[in-house]
C-alpha cells in the first residue's frame, strides 16, 4: 500500500469517505477577489487616491497590476496554482474604458465589462459583482446612500442600480447566477448627533435599488463594525442589515436580499462560524467573505488557522455547501500579490477539504447522546491524522503544484515582469 493508501485507511477508520471528500472539494466554487492584484485601486480613478472610506491596502511591494491586461494576466497565473472551481469577484471600479473615455459610476454599463466576461468564459470562471461606493469624489462627508444631500444619495442609487443591471447581463452572458454585493463606507468618526436619520435614508435607498426583480442576480448587503475614519458609527451595521433583509424577504413578490458575512467585519471576539449556523435557520442563501482580521478588519491573507477551519466546518457539517456562497476579500501590498492570491485561496480550499474529511455525523451523534468525552477525544484525534497527504493527493488530482512547489513558479513569473 502506498503512502496515500495508508493515509486514506486512517481516515476511513474514522468513518470518513475520502473519495467523496476529494470529489466534493473539487466542486465547491470559491469567488476570488480581483482587487488583491492592484491594491483596490481600480481603473476609473486616480490610482494614488483610489482606496478610501475605511479601506487601506498597506505595503509597498513592487509589481502592482496597473491595467486590465496586467490584472488578468496575474489572475490567470494565480489560477494555475489554485485547485477547485473558481469565480472572479469584480468591483464596478474595474470597468474597462475605451481609449480616452471617462467613465462616471452612475453611467457604467455592461459594455465596460465585456472584456471581463470574455476573460471569464476563456478561463472557465463564474463572475460575481459589486457596486463601488468608495474611492470617489462623490462620496460626500463620508456618506453615499445615507447622505442627507439628495443629489449625492441619488448618484449612488443610480450607480447601484447600474451595477445590478450589469450583474444581470453577466449572468445572461454566462448562463449563471451572479452575486451582486453592496458595501458602503457610510459612517462617522465621532459620536453622531443622529443615528436614526442616516439609517432611514439608507433604507429608502435600498428599497429604490432593489425595486427591479432580476432573476440572474443574487443580491446581498455587507455589514461592518467600523472603518478607518469611521470609528464611532457605521450606518450599515449588522443589526440594520439583518433586520432589513429579514423584513424584506417576508414580503411576497420582492426580490430577496441576503446579509453577507465578512469574518473581518465583526468584533474580534465574535464567532463568525456561529453566525453562519444562526442564519441557516432563516435564510436559504448566505454569502460569505473570508479574510483574516488582526485586531480589526485589516484584510490579511487567510491562514490555515482555527477560525478558518471552524467556519468551513460549520458549512460542511450543516450540509450547507449549496447554500453558502464563498468569496475572498483581502488585499496585501506587503508581499507578492499573486502569491497572496494563491496562498489565501489554497488555505480556504485546505479548510474546506479538512472539514470534508471530518466525520461530522459521528461527532453529532456523540453530542446528541451526551457523550462529551468521546466528542472531545475524537475531535482531538482527528487533528493528528495525515491531512497533508490528503492535500497533496487533492492537488495532484486538480493538476496544480503541491505545497513547496508553487512559490518558485510565482517567483519565476515575477522575475519576468518589468513593473515598478
Amino acid at each position: 500500500m502506498d503512502i496515500f493508501g495508508h493515509a486514506k485507511q486512517a481516515y476511513e477508520n474514522a468513518t470518513t469517505d475520502v473519495e467523496s471528500a476529494l470529489a466534493t472539494a473539487a466542486a465547491i466554487p470559491v469567488s476570488i477577489q480581483c482587487w488583491q492584484g492592484d491594491d483596490v485601486k481600480g481603473f476609473d480613478t486616480d490610482a494614488s487616491t483610489a482606496a478610501s472610506g475605511g479601506i487601506q491596502a498597506t505595503g509597498q511591494y513592487p509589481g502592482r497590476a496597473r491595467n486590465f491586461s496586467e490584472l488578468t494576466a496575474d489572475f490567470a497565473k494565480a489560477c494555475e496554482m489554485i485547485p477547485g472551481r473558481k469565480r472572479i469577484n469584480l468591483h464596478a471600479s474595474y470597468a474597462v474604458a475605451a481609449p480616452g473615455e471617462v467613465i462616471e459610476r452612475d453611467n457604467i454599463s455592461f459594455r465596460h465589462f465585456v472584456p471581463w466576461v470574455d476573460f471569464a468564459r476563456e478561463m472557465g470562471l463564474g463572475i460575481d459583482f459589486n457596486p463601488t461606493c468608495f474611492g470617489h469624489a462623490r462620496v460626500k462627508d463620508g456618506l453615499t446612500l445615507s447622505s442627507p444631500d439628495e443629489a449625492t444619495r441619488q448618484y449612488w442609487v443610480a450607480h447601484c442600480r447600474r451595477a445590478r443591471e450589469i450583474a444581470q447581463a453577466m449572468g445572461d452572458a454566462l448562463d449563471d447566477d451572479v452575486l451582486c454585493n453592496l458595501w458602503i463606507p457610510d459612517g462617522f468618526k465621532d459620536t453622531p448627533a443622529d443615528r436614526l436619520g442616516p439609517r432611514q435614508r439608507l433604507r429608502q435607498s435600498l428599497d429604490e435599488i432593489f425595486a427591479a426583480p432580476l432573476p440572474r442576480v443574487v443580491d446581498s448587503v455587507e455589514s461592518k463594525v467600523f472603518g478607518i475614519g469611521l470609528e464611532s458609527y457605521t450606518v450599515g451595521s449588522n443589526e440594520f442589515y439583518l433586520a432589513y433583509t429579514a423584513a424584506r424577504n417576508q414580503v411576497p413578490g420582492l426580490q430577496k436580499v441576503y446579509p453577507l458575512l465578512d469574518n473581518g467585519h465583526f468584533h474580534p471576539t465574535e464567532n463568525t462560524a456561529d453566525k453562519i449556523a444562526a442564519l441557516l435557520c432563516f435564510y436559504d442563501t448566505i454569502p460569505l467573505h473570508l479574510t483574516r482580521a488582526v485586531r480589526w478588519d485589516s484584510d490579511h491573507v487567510p491562514r490555515f488557522d482555527d477560525e478558518l477551519r471552524e467556519i468551513c466546518a460549520e458549512i460542511v457539517r450543516n450540509d450547507a455547501l449549496a447554500r453558502v456562497r464563498i468569496g475572498l476579500d483581502f488585499f496585501d501590498a506587503s508581499i507578492n500579490r499573486v502569491a497572496a492570491w494563491v496562498v489565501g485561496a489554497r488555505n480556504v480550499q485546505k479548510a474546506l477539504l479538512y472539514a470534508l474529511l471530518t466525520p461530522h455525523g459521528k461527532l453529532k451523534a456523540t453530542q446528541d447522546a451526551g457523550d462529551f468525552t468521546s466528542l472531545l477525544v475524537i475531535s482531538e484525534d482527528m487533528k493528528t491524522l495525515p491531512f497533508g497527504i490528503m492535500w497533496d493527493q487533492y492537488c495532484d488530482m486538480q493538476g496544480v503544484p503541491r505545497d513547496g512547489a508553487w512559490l518558485p513558479l510565482v517567483q519565476t513569473y515575477e522575475a519576468q515582469l518589468s513593473r515598478q
